[in-house]
Order: C-alpha cells, then structure tokens, then sequence
C-alpha cells in the first residue's frame, strides 16, 4: 500500500468532531427557537401553508413538527420499504457531496475556537 493509499483512508479529525451549534450545521433546516415560533403561529391561526412559506420550507416539515404521529408513521413506512438506503446516491456523487460536506466543517470548526488548537 502506497502512503498516498495510506493518507485516503485515513479519517480527517472533522469527522467524529462534532458540532456543538445546530447555528452552523448544514442540515438543521429550522432551529429550535423556530419550531417554537411555529407552534405559537399555529395556535394563533395560521395555516400550514404561509408557515411553509415564512421559513422557507416545504409544508411536509411543517405538518412532522406539528404533529408528530404523521412523522412517526412516515418512519415506520420508510423502515418497510428498505429505510434510508433507498435514499443514498453511492459512487462519485455521494463522495464529493463528503468532500464538500468536510471542507465546511473543518471551516466552520476553524472559525470557532472549539478546534484550533488540536
């Protein structure tokens, strides 16, 4: 085995740091001071709809935060069809969307103090 062989299968630090802010993570779609909010608009009368549209999401995440026996269902549909596999791209897609994905944590990390002097 080669030493650039070696260095490709070496994991980067980045990947089992984890971040500490859903503030600076890609995949948090709404923050918890905003499902909050939801929940109140909802109360007070707005639909399902304009609150898609105010936090610029699709109204299927609306409905799972409102009601979470719909998201429940939908996992337990998902597991039946073959879970979140049917969902994973695989080969050069899935390894440049890792690559993308590292290179904005190491930033991320490097931009807080959490990781600069390790």
């Amino acid at each position: 085995m080669t030493i650039m062989q070696t260095i490709n299968q070496m994991p980067f630090k980045t990947e089992k740091t984890k971040l500490d802010s859903p503030f600076f993570d890609r995949r948090v779609k709404l923050l918890p001071c905003m499902r909050e909010m939801i929940h109140v608009l909802y109360e007070q009368g707005r639909s399902i709809t304009s609150l898609a549209k105010q936090f610029n999401v699709n109204k299927r995440l609306i409905q799972f935060e409102l009601f979470p026996e719909r998201k429940e269902k939908n996992y337990q549909n998902r597991v039946e069809k073959g879970g979140s596999m049917i969902y994973y791209k695989g080969g050069e897609q899935w390894a440049e969307t890792m690559r993308n994905h590292r290179r904005h944590k190491y930033e991320v990390l490097m931009q807080t103090t959490q990781f600069k002097n390790k």
